[in-house]
Parts: structure tokens; C-alpha cells; sequence
């Protein structure tokens, strides 16, 4: 598209607000529960870019008026969320958008369940690459760079004030907030400390390896998921499996997407406890979900996860165990 150069989104570290000393020294923003993509407006044209470089523009058509209210050319950072009923950024009603690619399918659920692109920065204007340009500077230039619009907005950040901000999103159901420091650079693909977000909630994304069948109502059914992430040396290593979180529509198509991966032999590379393994139905590790959970164990599983839905934003290799 054009002449603006591709980017990879900049990630930011699991951990905690910022000491008090601190604080002044970062922005904060609320967290958005939605999925992570680039904007590239040349023109009249947009393109949309999963954080695992996939091009989504199609699948959010209420977005495609979006260059209209940009001033000149520019690569954007945002997330695409949608709201429910109560209007509270809500994965699950998102999980629907994120993979379909039927285009009738599509143009229902434009209408259905609309999406919004929240946007939180700017990476490069016409000619010029911005990502060295400290954040604060950066968010003035996109305040002066994106006018609002109904499906896109550039939400408010505060400089200090980290525990209000913290708060507030809480009482306001969302997902946590991002402290950004307020000199730092925008460095693409990398993921920095200085931007930490700090949750409400823990998620942890998963890979699925395998799936055991479900007892009574879902005997015919899957009834829970065998879950790893890969460790430090580029193993896939097991960390628990999930059984809740999921509907009957859930669960029927996880299994068709399943399908085609089955194999005859575990995928994980250290022993998975006999009780899951017995009846186990292994796959290739393709998948990408996320879950909620409680903690961590001391022997490296989830306690008490529950399914969240499928991140085909994400590839299988880019997951890890957040720290934090």
C-alpha cells in the first residue's frame, strides 16, 4: 500500500503501577479487551494488520471510512473491540468478528455487532516516521492527526494519577490499564518495559495440543482441552487443561477446527499427568486461545481456567508465559 513502511506492533510487559516516586513519569490508559491491529491509511485506502501480520481488513467493513478522518497518510495503533449490551468492551462478543471470513456472514455482523477501532498511536504521518518521537509527543501528534468518528476514537490518557486510573477501571469493568513512560520511543516488535500493563484479571494465552471427550450432556463433544505454552528453550510444555468457559456453539466449532490436526501422539515435549492423557485426542499445536485464570501452581499449571475463545491474532511460537 503505498509508500509507508510495515511495522510490527510494540508490546508491552505484564507487572505492576509504577512506584509513587514514579508515577508523573508515565501515562496510563485504559486496557481494551479486544483484538490488537495497525491501521495503514493511504489515500482512500485502509489496511488493517493483525499483531501476527495477517491482513483483517475485511472482515471490519464498518471501519473502512476511517481515512476520511485522518490528516494525510499514516500508520495507527489500536484495538478493535466490541461493546455489549451494557456497552463494556466484551471479548466475547468479538470472538465471532476475529475469524470469520464468509463476506455475507460479515455484513450481518457489521450490523449485528459493530466494532470499534480505539486508537492510541501513531507511528508514522505522510513522509515521516515518528516511532523515535517520545510518547507524549506522539499523542499530540495523534490527537492533531485523527478527528473521531462513530466506529474510531482516540481515547483520553492521564500523565500521572496511575492508581485513579487504575481504579476507574475497575469500577468500569475494563481489563486494566497500560503505563506508558511518558519520554519513551515506540520500539516495534520489541516487548519494553516501558509500557507495563497492570490487570483486573489474569489471561494467559494458550496453545491447544490436544482435547479430551466430554461425560454425560457432552459425551458427544469435547469436553476439555489439553493447554501448553512454549518455555525459553522453544519447548511446548503442558500447563493444564480447561473445561468451562465454553457453549454448546463453542465447543462444536473448536471441534471442526480441531479436525484437521489430529495426530497419534502427544505434541508436548515433557509428560502430560496420566488422568489427562488416558482418553487424550492429540493435535498439532496450530491453535492459539486465551484464558482467565486464578494463579499459577507451583508446578507450572493453570488453577482454575476458563476458556476466553480463539486468538488467530496470534501465532502458536509467539506464546509464552507472562511474567508478572
Amino acid at each position: 500500500m503505498g509508500d509507508l513502511p510495515e511495522y510490527s506492533p510494540m508490546l508491552a510487559r505484564l507487572g505492576q503501577l509504577p512506584p509513587s516516586a514514579e508515577d508523573r513519569l508515565f501515562g496510563y490508559e485504559m486496557k481494551w479487551d479486544g483484538a490488537r491491529a495497525l491501521g495503514y491509511v493511504d489515500g482512500a485506502a485502509l489496511r488493517l494488520v493483525s499483531r501476527n501480520g495477517l491482513d483483517v481488513t475485511a472482515a471490519y467493513p464498518e471501519l473502512g471510512r476511517l481515512p476520511g478522518a485522518v490528516r494525510g497518510n499514516a500508520v495507527l495503533d489500536g484495538e478493535i473491540v466490541a461493546f455489549d449490551e451494557q456497552g463494556r468492551p466484551s471479548f466475547a462478543a468479538l470472538q465471532p468478528r476475529i475469524h470469520q471470513r464468509d463476506p455475507d456472514r460479515i455484513a450481518a455482523l457489521a450490523r449485528s455487532t459493530p466494532v470499534s477501532y480505539l486508537i492510541f498511536d501513531v507511528l508514522h504521518v505522510n513522509v515521516t516516521c515518528t516511532i523515535d518521537l517520545p510518547y507524549l509527543e506522539r499523542r499530540d501528534l495523534l490527537s492533531r492527526t485523527v478527528a473521531a468518528g462513530e466506529r474510531w476514537s482516540v481515547p483520553p490518557h492521564s500523565v500521572g494519577h496511575g492508581a485513579t486510573a487504575f481504579r476507574r477501571s475497575r469500577e468500569r469493568l475494563l481489563e486494566g490499564v497500560v503505563a506508558k513512560r511518558l519520554a519513551s520511543a515506540y520500539q516495534p516488535g520489541r516487548r519494553s518495559r516501558d509500557w507495563v500493563k497492570v490487570k483486573n484479571f489474569r489471561t494467559q494465552e494458550v496453545i491447544i495440543g490436544g482435547w479430551r471427550p466430554g461425560e454425560g450432556r457432552r459425551a458427544d463433544m469435547i469436553g476439555s482441552l489439553l493447554l501448553g505454552v512454549y518455555d525459553d528453550a522453544g519447548r511446548l510444555v503442558y500447563v493444564g487443561h480447561v473445561g468451562t468457559g465454553f457453549t454448546d456453539e463453542t465447543l462444536r466449532d473448536l471441534a471442526a477446527r480441531l479436525a484437521p490436526y489430529e495426530r497419534p501422539d502427544s505434541p508436548f515435549e515433557d509428560k502430560v499427568p496420566l488422568p489427562h492423557a488416558r482418553d487424550a485426542r492429540w493435535v498439532d499445536p496450530v491453535l492459539v486461545g486465551e484464558v482467565q485464570y486464578t494463579e499459577w501452581t507451583a508446578d507450572g499449571r493453570l488453577r482454575h481456567p476458563s476458556w476466553r475463545g480463539l486468538r488467530p491474532d496470534k501465532r502458536p511460537d509467539q506464546v509464552r508465559r507472562e511474567e508478572g
